[in-house]
């Protein structure tokens, strides 16, 4: 089993991925597509009139605040373009694919927080009640399996739905993370726009090629933005019992194929 997280950054080379998905499948691999969405969501969210904004917790991780109107956008270009796209360059290559949110069949469902606290660009702590994130707790796995048993390759998108029934966003890392130990999946892929974890962002000649599960926390250290979170999703995967998580390049031809054969950040 095989779950392939595809990153919402500019510059991802879908139609590569779409190629090396469809190979894959045709070759009897079990796989599930998680993807994001960020830079089209931004730009989207800017013509509307409701430019993003992102937010630093307490603790040192960036998120996009997620107000009402957000949330929708957000639903929007993830639920709609995004996936729907993905769908359709998996489908003309002859891959059953079909497409949903974690909001669909509970299929991703966690707690909203209740607050989120952040440091606002002052240095000062505040406290946010409006947001709409959360995370993943719990994984349809039962309707994921009826799917792969079907013949059909899902393609997920957050948001996901709280214990409440309100759609809330999450980190698709985490959420990838999530999938791939609820399915008891030997790999994780998380592609993005770098080749990997860079220890001195952005010079792409300092990839790290290795890390060791039990040093994964160290390299904290050197994540930059949203690779933290990254790193931390694939601590959540290895803890769950997936073996291997590898950060690699979305940008390049074969870009699944290269990393699982090791190109890239191998994290076991």
């Amino acid at each position: 089993m095989l779950v392939i997280k595809i990153g919402g950054a500019k510059g991802i080379n879908h139609e590569a991925i779409a190629d090396d998905v469809a190979a894959l499948v045709s070759e009897g691999q079990r796989l599930i597509v998680v993807h994001g969405g960020s830079a089209l969501t931004n730009q989207v969210a800017t013509e509307l009139g409701h430019p993003p904004q992102f937010v630093t917790s307490v603790s040192g991780y960036t998120s996009r605040r997620t107000d009402r109107r957000t949330l929708e956008i957000f639903e929007m270009v993830y639920c709609g373009q995004v996936n729907k796209g993905l769908v359709e360059s998996l489908q003309g290559r002859g891959v059953n694919a079909l497409g949903l949110s974690g909001l669909d069949g509970q299929l991703w469902q966690g707690p909203r927080k209740a607050a989120i606290k952040i440091i606002d660009e002052r240095g000062r702590r505040r406290v946010l009640r409006d947001d709409y994130t959360g995370r993943v707790e719990q994984v349809n796995v039962p309707l994921l399996t009826s799917l792969l048993d079907a013949g059909y390759t899902p393609v997920l998108t957050p948001p996901a739905v709280s214990y409440e029934g309100e759609a809330i966003n999450v980190d698709g890392d985490r959420a990838a993370a999530a999938t791939a130990v609820g399915l008891g999946a030997e790999t994780l892929v998380i592609l993005s726009n770098v080749p990997g974890l860079l220890e001195r962002f952005p010079d792409e000649s300092t990839l790290i090629r290795h890390i060791a599960a039990d040093r994964l926390e160290a390299s904290m250290a050197v994540a930059q933005d949203r690779m933290k979170k990254k790193v931390m999703g694939a601590g959540e995967a290895l803890a769950g019992g997936v073996a291997r998580v590898v950060f690699a390049d979305g940008r390049v031809d074969q870009p699944v194929r290269r990393a699982l054969a090791g190109e890239g950040t191998v994290i076991r």
